[in-house]
């Protein structure tokens, strides 16, 4: 037997369990604390049982990042309970100075609560309905996805449910998360809200967990009650891993963050849905330029190979004879280094406006913005709700109409658009202007965001999808960070589908942290089959069953998918390698099965290329200690 079997034979015959994976720290304990910025004061605190985390280090999992409330979220998961309720108290102080809300489900010896306080819980948990949408496994073993109904009616129950499985069914079936699915399930948990819709004006309607949006434009919709939606969600245990609240309003919104937080828009439900997931799931920042959050998998912030987590997916340089460096969007020098087959894709972005403002017949909306005139190409890239008619408005650039049109089906909700111009912009300013023409739109027709880029030639700035290399991205800061590539991912642009490679090898390793490869390793005895001469007696042979059951990728899918993948299974039997087992799901052993078995599953993918912390591999072992007669 090779050294690679036998080492895995040792580690396994120190933790032999009777058909759970081997791999995994069972029931880990999490904490999760929120605290402002600036005073460091804790404002919420959950503590509990977690699932499974796999790959977990003795000194626990750490991870912090900044809220769209501007609060700092920290996550520790430890072994130790009693290691949770340190680190509890050495970030908000000992426990009888708590004066925030808490969700605490046990409590360790020595760490009596009799003077924290406590909101009672039949003030927060809503009762309610949880329906399977799309499911995949028992919750102990996968990612559960849960939508809450927010601003539906008890009349419109059957709404919710149809607007959550059309969402579930478009991220997971053909796209997205669709190679992912059988680590996932999707439920809806139904509670009814007394007034149907969101709220506006920044006013929330009695629904269940208060959504409402700031004014009336079609941007972030906020949640007023959020010790409701953390009870709800706790209710539900290792049910609810990822909680969604769907606001029942029929147009663009959402917000990522501690909870998803999006609508059923046909035309953007699914685009807001996707993109916040790839935050909360995969944990990583934006794409799109003038946000304020890059980093994970996507985002490098120098161009050494040391500083770039896609290296392994880079694509050959192109063969130029010069290496441009990156400008900022005020045309600032970069002077970052190029190392071998690194370079940076040569973009500037001379103007970015968020404007988010409405828009009216009697005076155009315009801003100007100053090129260098050193740039092969550019694009003029904006969104806009309210305008169902190109006739409704003319978008111009140094007074040259550029003939917008909206999408055919969008009507009043919100859009992106884009026009590429295939010249170079000519040095100095230029002025880019909205002019609204239809009066009957004004109150709605809003311009969301606008911004201009300006390109290389196609020897600097490579446009083919499927090029990975490092693109820049211009911060509201003006700070420039890179990307993998160019515009083939959903966290840059919401109408792509699909993630990158690098995000999707993210995504991988983020779910793989929490389920295991392997389901369960069953023992039973097979019925009589073959009888055996004793003498003069007859008596019929039992065999020893082994089940294994595996998560169902591969050859195990539903529904095969356009990406190549196996499963790997090695056996070992009293630490000796049994060949003729290889990559069977089933054994039935007939030799005298008293002994340890143990079986090592690796699953492969080409949408992963490194795993460093093999959580594309699991284990499990059993010990049989009596005959099947």
């Amino acid at each position: 037997m090779n050294r690679v079997l036998l080492d895995i034979w040792l580690v396994l015959a120190l933790c032999l369990t009777s058909g759970l994976a081997a791999d995994v720290t069972e029931r880990p304990y999490e904490l999760v604390v929120h605290r402002e910025l600036d005073t460091l004061k804790c404002t919420y605190l959950a503590l509990r049982e977690t699932q499974h985390f796999r790959g977990l280090a003795d000194s626990g999992y750490f991870k912090s990042k900044r809220l769209e409330s501007g609060e700092e979220r920290i996550q520790f998961i430890a072994k130790e309970e009693q290691a949770v309720w340190e680190r509890a108290e050495a970030l908000c102080g000992e426990k009888y100075t708590w004066d925030f809300y808490t969700l605490i489900h046990t409590v360790p010896q020595g760490y009596e609560m009799e003077q924290v306080v406590l909101p009672p819980v039949q003030d927060y948990v809503p009762q309610l309905e949880v329906s399977p949408l799309i499911t995949s496994g028992d919750s102990s073993n996968r990612v559960d996805l849960v939508f809450f109904a927010d601003g539906y009616t008890s009349e419109e129950k059957d709404k919710f449910l149809d607007d959550a499985l059309r969402l579930a069914e478009d991220i997971s079936s053909n796209q997205t998360f669709y190679t992912v699915k059988p680590l996932l399930n999707f439920w809806a948990a139904f509670a009814p809200s007394k007034e149907s819709g969101v709220g506006v004006g920044g006013k929330p309607k009695d629904t269940v967990f208060g959504l409402y949006r700031d004014g009336t434009e079609l941007r972030g919709v906020y949640y007023s009650k959020p010790e409701v939606a953390r009870e709800a969600c706790d209710s539900l245990g290792t049910q609810c891993d990822y909680p969604i609240l769907m606001g029942n309003d029929p147009l663009y919104g959402g917000l990522g963050g501690e909870f998803t937080v999006i609508t059923p828009s046909l035309a953007n439900g699914p685009l807001v849905l996707r993109h916040e997931l790839g935050h909360s799931i995969i944990d990583v920042g934006e794409e799109y330029d003038g946000g304020f959050a890059y980093f994970g998998v996507n985002a490098a912030h120098n161009t050494t190979s040391a500083g770039v987590p896609w290296t392994h997916w880079l694509s050959p340089v192109p063969n130029t004879a010069t290496h441009h460096h990156s400008h900022s969007y005020d045309d600032h020098e970069h002077n970052s280094p190029v190392e071998g087959e690194i370079r940076v894709e040569r973009a500037v972005m001379p103007l970015q406006n968020y404007a988010w403002t409405l828009l009216n017949t009697s005076a155009a909306w315009s801003t100007t913005f100053n090129s260098s005139g050193q740039y092969a190409w550019h694009l003029i890239r904006f969104s806009l709700s309210g305008i169902p008619a190109a006739s409704d408005l003319v978008v111009s650039l140094d007074g040259k109409d550029l003939h917008w049109a909206p999408r055919a089906d969008i009507g009043v909700d919100r859009w992106h658009y884009d026009i590429k111009l295939n010249h170079t912009l000519l040095e100095g300013e230029h002025e880019i202007t909205f002019t609204l023409k239809n009066t009957e739109t004004e109150g709605e027709a809003q311009l969301c965001s606008v911004e201009v880029l300006e390109f290389g030639d196609e020897n600097e700035f490579v446009t083919t999808p499927g090029h990975y290399s490092l693109y820049p991205t211009f911060s509201e800061m003006n700070e420039t960070t890179y990307r993998p590539t160019n515009e083939d991912c959903l966290m840059r642009i919401v109408t792509t589908p699909n993630f990158c490679s690098a995000c999707v090898e993210g995504l991988w390793y983020a779910l793989l942290r929490r389920v295991a490869l392997i389901d369960d390793l069953a023992r039973s005895c097979s019925e009589p089959s073959t009888l055996l001469d004793v003498g003069a007696q007859s008596q019929s042979k039992q065999q020893r069953v082994l089940d294994l059951a595996l998560v169902p990728l591969a050859h195990l899918r539903d529904t095969p998918v356009d990406v190549k993948e196996g499963y790997e299974i090695t056996w070992v039997k009293d630490g000796v390698e049994v060949p003729e087992f290889a990559n069977r799901t089933r054994l039935v052993d007939d030799g005298d099965a008293l002994g340890s078995y143990a079986v090592k599953v690796r699953y492969w993918t080409e949408e992963v290329r490194v795993d460093p912390e093999e959580l594309l591999e699991s284990f499990a072992a059993l010990t049989v200690l009596t005959r099947c007669s």
